[in-house]
């Protein structure tokens, strides 16, 4: 069994598929042992790649993003997340809630797990014709502390994950979850697996093939079983959250395309791309080939093609 290690930004929802891929032996299958780690800072996933301990973080693409042609050169392989797992709280009631009444308010936003938060919400502003100058942020503080700081009273909205959001929303009822962005932020692909390019060999390329193919057969299992038949599973892979909200969230994110393919749209990249631009992390937008190889997804496509011919000229046989 070869082992395939990925150095991971968080432990979330919308990393599911994975960990159902791990725990019902879908990347066995595969011949890998997959395992995981966690490290705090988040940015040590950097060095774990570059020590070789890992074979793939898992993180925002804007880190290959920002990093290309200025310090290391990352190739993203594969997403997991197709959707991005954040929401936004108001006081009050969420009945007629209009994005344009967050002008000359002021938003809460963690930034302790990176830029991605503050990148995407600004983005959604001015996708919605909102000038994001015209909305003032407090963005520089750890989620939880901004949790406590915003029932306490400060700011007009909170921007978190979506877990958060709902649990937030079901203890304390002067506030709402008023956007998801599962439902409400369109395509993108928020959380991706990459490797250092100049690494990069057909071993290597192997190897993220059959680790897309059983994230893969995770995602397919989730999309085919309602989050009711495994809440249990749910519990013991998140055990400081209600399984009932884990449960009611995993469902939307199956209804709403936060698990689609391992392959990185062309779309959600364009889209992420300006996104980050617009953020001053990168002067232009890279193309797609310059950042992601779909060579490894496109081999399981491959490999499941030639296998779905040979089982049909064996029944014909």
């Amino acid at each position: 069994m070869e082992r395939f290690h990925v150095s991971a930004t968080g432990h979330s929802l919308n990393y599911l598929p994975e960990y159902i891929a791990q725990r019902h032996g879908f990347f066995k299958e595969q011949g890998l042992n997959v395992t995981v780690t966690v490290p705090k800072p988040w940015d040590l996933v950097l060095d774990e790649l570059a020590s070789n301990a890992a074979n793939a973080a898992l993180g925002g693409i804007w880190v290959p993003s920002m990093y290309r042609d200025r310090v290391t050169s990352y190739t993203t392989f594969a997403q997991v997340s197709n959707r991005s797992p954040l929401a936004l709280i108001k006081r009050g009631s969420a009945k007629g809630f209009k994005l344009s009444e967050l002008e000359g308010r002021t938003v809460l936003m963690k930034s302790g797990n990176g830029a991605s938060v503050g990148l995407f919400f600004k983005m959604l502003l001015r996708e919605n014709g909102i000038d994001p100058n015209s909305v003032h942020y407090v963005q520089d503080l750890d989620g939880i502390m901004l949790g406590k700081l915003f029932q306490g009273g400060m700011g007009d909205y909170f921007f978190v994950d979506n877990v958060t959001a709902r649990v937030m929303a079901e203890k304390n009822p002067s506030v709402s979850v008023v956007m998801e962005m599962v439902k409400d932020g369109d395509e993108i692909p928020w959380s991706v697996y990459y490797h250092q390019t100049k690494d990069m060999n057909p071993a290597v390329l192997d190897a993220q093939a059959r680790f897309c193919a059983g994230l893969a057969k995770g995602m397919d299992w989730l999309l085919e079983h309602d989050a009711e038949t495994f809440r249990d599973e749910l519990a013991e892979i998140f055990p400081a959250v209600p399984v009932h909200i884990l449960v009611d969230l995993t469902n939307a994110y199956r209804k709403n395309s936060m698990w689609t393919t391992p392959k990185v749209t062309v779309k959600g990249f364009e889209r992420w791309q300006r996104g980050i631009v617009s953020g001053s992390l990168i002067k232009k937008p890279f193309v797609y080939d310059a950042l992601v190889n779909s060579e490894p997804w496109e081999a399981t496509q491959s490999a499941e093609s030639k296998l779905a011919r040979g089982t049909r000229v064996m029944h014909k046989d």
